[in-house]
């Protein structure tokens, strides 16, 4: 077998992990990251919408919304990083998977570092409110009626039972759980937009701050 880690001669078809990241701008690294999760979810949807009858959106379904999931995470921890940088904390991010807990983190500390004049609250209250909507819905699902079973279950779409070895929503559901994936096609072009666009000017914000300093 050829080994993964290896070149072709024809470039456009070799994936280059290193072309858009850079070793001294680590919290832009996140940013790729996290852009690669929802762009390669995005993807996914488009072809299932394209051509379903073969109805491999009931598998795609999963590393579908892993991959919206994870991404929320790291542009949320990117954003936290970010604005403790700005804010003058000493931290990074919290290293747990807890989306729900970083991005209500990430949102104070927005509050915190303050608006202006093209940065109003208004527009950035109107900016997440999808993003705020998926979460909710997420969170509330997952805990279905204790919070505590929040911890338990984030990895709903990964597995399909919790740490406890107990079946999550799907697996004990009678009646069929569907997602719309015209939707959701459009809940995460949304949330693209939103946390790429946060991300990206608090990380803009960080590297202009670094350039002063030097």
């Amino acid at each position: 077998m050829k080994k993964v880690f290896s070149y072709n001669a024809n470039i456009e078809k070799n994936a280059y992990m290193n072309w858009r990241t850079n070793k001294y701008e680590e919290i832009h690294n996140m940013n790729v990251v996290a852009e690669g999760f929802i762009e390669g979810a995005s993807i996914l949807i488009q072809e299932c919408l394209e051509d379903n009858c073969d109805t491999k959106a009931d598998i795609l379904i999963f590393p579908i919304l892993f991959s919206i999931n994870h991404s929320i995470e790291v542009y949320a921890k990117s954003i936290c990083w970010s604005l403790n940088v700005l804010l003058g904390n000493n931290s990074k991010f919290n290293k747990n998977h807890d989306i729900r807990g970083i991005w209500l983190t990430a949102k104070q500390k927005i509050k915190d570092f303050g608006f202006g004049v093209g940065r109003e609250e208004d527009d950035f209250k109107n900016m997440i409110i999808t993003t705020d909507k998926y979460i909710d819905e997420i969170f509330n699902v997952i805990k279905n009626e204790d919070i505590n079973n929040a911890y338990h279950n984030i990895d709903f779409s990964r597995y399909p039972i919790n740490n406890r070895w107990e079946n999550h929503f799907y697996i004990k559901s009678f009646d069929n759980v569907t997602v719309d994936l015209e939707n959701l096609y459009m809940i995460v072009e949304d949330i693209k937009q939103c946390l790429n666009r946060l991300s990206g000017y608090y990380c803009q914000l960080v590297s202009q701050k670094e350039e002063i300093s030097d």
